[in-house]
């Protein structure tokens, strides 16, 4: 009878247990969403009753305005218009299997997981999709330096270096995550030659230079176009040229570019000067530098890596294809190279082709750096004022960031990996790190909070504003050392990022809000309203902590990442 009546009562708490989890989960979190608004009867739209008369009424927004609404029964419709300004919302319109729906956001910020384990010397978090040089806030990447000029706070064009090393580790990324690229070589003046023109009066000889021992093309034209020493081509998708010049002051290397549905022409001119770009109707102008140009007006050999669309882009930034079209950005596939160019005098060798040329950007972001650092300070200045915001002091020309030197260090420890040892690049790394030690209102980038914490920071205001971004990519400049320097040179770098992970991780609750996260600590040391990050840097804060967390396995990283990804999806902190 005992054995009976235990069975019984088993089999009665079993049946308890399924019906509860039954009813959980058609009640419970996973039909939250449907559980906010009544459900809809389709069969009321499909004839089988009546649909709910509509009717437009007046919404009265928190006691201060009036917005047109609909009410259909007892529920009220809002415009989207309206919740996505006043909820900053995102939504539009899609359709699915030919069905319309409509897709709902709470951020368009984009969370880039890790693949693994983060590597120093391979792809810099998630840069392989940056296209820095196609910013409109590039002016162009200069043919003397091959990096680019910003126009973000100064019109003219100045040398940022914090968006020339985001150029040169979005390239060095690229190299590791895209196939290698098609080349196809036009001219090397030894097995692959070139069906040149030569009009009448002009010359054009291929030859050995001793100089660089190779066999190169010698050119000398008179000075009018109509002399010029041309290649015609129809050439397309491979855009990126190459190409070894010795040239004299007189002299100019052109490239002839059409649309290939408006059949417009247009030439990039690359001359003997300092000029950075120039744009006359069809006509655009880089020049590729004076520096080391002779008594004679001959300049040394240089080695040339131009992206034709990204320099046609610069002097052309829309085009009408069709009358009525609106303006739109070129295409790659929109573009054919028609004519190469030399007029003057000079040489010339190894003419390329190319889909990419990555690690030849990269490159040249690298030596830039080399040869800009300042001797004494061993940072890259910022030529241009920058203020904050209301309260801060502005920054004067010359400041240091510690974004910018720690992107710098993550570049140049690369450059040294991969050039399996260049010790140029090693020694700017380490010199890098000398405005760490140095407090912001000396002209370094060290700041501290409450005078316990280290900050390095982004901009060196006064009074600090410790920016979170700007922050986390300099501990990942120093780590980035730490990890690729030869033993015995790193270890300043590994005292630097464990100290700066120490605030961190003391300092990171400070920038949540609850619902997102505060740009920076202005909130804190102005006492004003906080500076809220808009959510592509928020989604930057949440991919950041990520990448952390496979180098720090600390709990507070991983789970203040979660909870800040979640923000993303309108998920909200508890409230009392």
């Amino acid at each position: 009878m005992m054995r009976l009546n235990l069975k019984f009562i088993l089999g009665l708490l079993c049946l308890v247990v399924l019906a509860t989890f039954s009813l959980w989960t058609q009640c419970g979190d996973s039909t939250l969403g449907r559980s906010l608004v009544p459900k809809w009867d389709r069969r009321s739209s499909a004839g089988g009753q009546q649909p709910e008369p509509t009717e437009e009424i007046d919404c009265f927004i928190n006691q201060e305005y009036t917005i047109s609404c609909r009410k259909e029964g007892d529920e009220v419709y809002l415009p989207f218009s309206f919740l996505h300004k006043y909820f900053e919302v995102y939504g539009s319109l899609s359709t699915v299997d030919g069905t319309t729906r409509f897709d709902w956001a709470h951020s368009y910020g984009k969370v880039n997981y890790p693949k693994g384990v983060y590597d120093p010397r391979g792809i810099f978090m998630y840069f392989e999709n940056y296209n820095v040089e196609m910013r409109d806030r590039v002016k162009c990447i200069t043919a003397s330096e091959g990096v680019p000029v910003s126009t973000q706070w100064e019109s003219q064009g100045y040398f940022y270096p914090t968006q020339i090393a985001q150029f040169g580790l979005s390239h060095y990324s690229k190299n590791l995550t895209e196939p290698e690229p098609r080349r196809k070589i036009v001219e090397d003046a030894e097995k692959n030659y070139g069906e040149w023109l030569v009009p009448p009066g002009s010359i054009m000889q291929r030859h050995y230079d001793s100089k660089v021992a190779s066999m190169v093309v010698q050119f000398v034209t008179g000075n009018q176009y109509d002399s010029a020493v041309n290649l015609p081509m129809d050439h397309v998708l491979d855009l990126v040229l190459s190409v070894d010049l010795q040239l004299r002051l007189n002299s100019t290397f052109t490239v002839s570019l059409q649309h290939r549905e408006s059949k417009k022409d247009f030439h990039i001119h690359y001359i003997v000067s300092d000029l950075m770009l120039s744009i006359q109707d069809e006509n655009i102008y880089y020049g590729v530098g004076v520096g080391g140009v002779d008594a004679n007006g001959t300049m040394g050999w240089k080695h040339l890596t131009r992206d034709l669309l990204v320099d046609l882009q610069k002097g052309v930034p829309t085009i009408v294809t069709a009358p009525g079209e609106k303006r739109r950005k070129l295409r790659r596939t929109e573009i054919r190279i028609t004519r190469l160019s030399f007029v003057g005098s000079g040489a010339f060798d190894n003419v390329t082709l190319s889909t990419s040329e990555h690690i030849a950007h990269f490159y040249d972001a690298a030596e830039w750096f080399v040869r800009h650092q300042d001797g004494t300070t061993g940072g890259w200045a910022n030529s241009v004022r920058r203020r904050l915001g209301s309260g801060f002091a502005e920054l004067p020309l010359g400041w240091h960031s510690a974004m910018g030197q720690g992107h710098a260090i993550s570049l140049l420890a690369r450059a040294y990996h991969h050039s399996r040892g260049d010790t140029r690049f090693l020694r700017a790394a380490i010199e890098g790190m000398k405005p760490f030690r140095v407090p912001s209102y000396q002209g370094g980038v060290l700041a501290t909070f409450l005078g316990k914490y280290a900050w390095y920071e982004e901009y060196p205001t006064s009074p600090p504003s410790f920016v979170l971004n700007g922050f986390i990519y300099a501990l990942l400049g120093l780590y980035d050392l730490n990890c690729t320097a030869p033993q015995g040179h790193s270890t300043e770098a590994g005292v630097l990022f464990e100290q700066g992970m120490t605030s961190l991780k003391r300092m990171l609750l400070l920038f949540d809000t609850g619902s997102g996260t505060s740009y920076d600590l202005r909130h804190f040391t102005l006492g004003i309203a906080p500076n809220l990050a808009r959510w592509d840097y928020h989604a930057t804060h949440v991919n950041q902590l990520l990448l952390l967390a496979t180098i720090d396995r600390d709990a507070i990283i991983e789970q203040t990442a979660k909870r800040w990804q979640g923000y993303m999806a309108g998920k909200r902190a508890q409230h009392n």
